[in-house]
């Protein structure tokens, strides 16, 4: 999952910065009126706690280097869903930018198992910031109202599936690409292949199409992986999903299935059918020239 990084400017000394992060006296007024609580001993534990007396954030101080640095693991607990979700870390920079001018950066990480968190904190990090920048500039934080921002964000599950699933799917290619791939390639090339299948089927925005894609790399990496046998059911799959996804299907989509079909039925033994299926995947009009320029290059050992 990938971290969350935020940079701001603020008119203001580190010194001045760190004391606003880590006084409750200040927290109250732009951090959804929570008092940060904790020793800022390392191994401490940490609390945003609401005005109720309720804490709505916990964790552990990892770090604490006044005024530069301060890492802290982050629980949060005014949602049961976020609750069950595994710690994750935020980090806290700072640095001279200028005089009178500190540079904060902020990194949220280690989300990769805590996709509503990734989601929530996503935005709310961005307002929380601004309001600590206003707090110190101008004397007075943003107006305690977030329109626009989720609290939580109801398909934050699906867009961190979206995000493995292209991480996946893009890896793969440096295994296709390999030379003298070793058997430990092999089996990683297809667990990487299936792991983008998997969350490209519960990924935000996923279509029809995404599902024929995700078949498409089951049948090269079997295939490159020397099950022929298995290449070939997938390729007869991808074939099939394209052709069912009607519009959302490109043209190179349609190219690239015959492509992937033909090779595996090659390995099979299966040579005049495979000879079929390029003529197929060539005979496919490829509207865009570059589009046609890279088919023409992955197609130069066709028959």
């Amino acid at each position: 999952m990938t971290p969350h990084r935020y940079r701001i400017y603020i008119k203001a000394n580190p010194e001045q910065v760190w004391q606003a992060i880590t006084d409750p006296e200040y927290t109250r007024q732009y951090f959804h009126h929570t008092a940060f609580q904790s020793s800022l001993a390392v191994g401490a534990g940490f609390r945003y706690v609401m005005e109720n007396g309720s804490d709505a954030v916990e964790g552990t101080v990892e770090v604490a280097e006044p005024p530069h640095r301060l890492v802290h693991t982050w629980r949060v607990l005014y949602d049961p869903a976020m609750a069950d979700e595994p710690p994750s870390r935020v980090e806290w920079l700072l640095a001279v930018a200028g005089e009178g001018l500190t540079r904060l950066d902020v990194v949220h990480g280690d989300l990769a198992r805590s996709p509503l968190t990734w989601g929530n904190v996503q935005y709310g990090w961005v307002w929380i910031l601004d309001s600590m920048k206003s707090l110190l500039e101008t004397g007075a934080a943003l107006p305690d109202e977030t329109e626009g921002v989720p609290a939580v964000a109801d398909d934050a599950e699906a867009k961190w599936h979206r995000t493995l699933g292209i991480a996946a799917n893009n890896s793969i290619w440096d295994l296709f690409g390999k030379e003298a791939r070793t058997a430990d390639d092999d089996e990683e090339m297809l667990r990487r292949a299936y792991a983008s299948a998997y969350h490209w089927q519960r990924a935000a925005g996923a279509q029809p199409i995404n599902e024929a894609r995700a078949r498409y790399m089951l049948s090269k990496a079997h295939l490159l992986a020397g099950m022929p046998e298995r290449a070939l059911h997938y390729a007869d799959a991808c074939v099939a999903a394209t052709m069912a996804a009607g519009d959302g299907a490109a043209d190179f989509d349609h190219a690239y299935a015959h492509e992937v079909r033909a090779r595996a039925l090659r390995a099979v033994g299966r040579e005049q059918e495979g000879l079929e299926a390029w003529a197929a995947a060539k005979a496919v009009p490829i509207a865009d020239a570059e589009d046609q320029a890279i088919i023409d290059g992955d197609f130069a050992d066709a028959p």
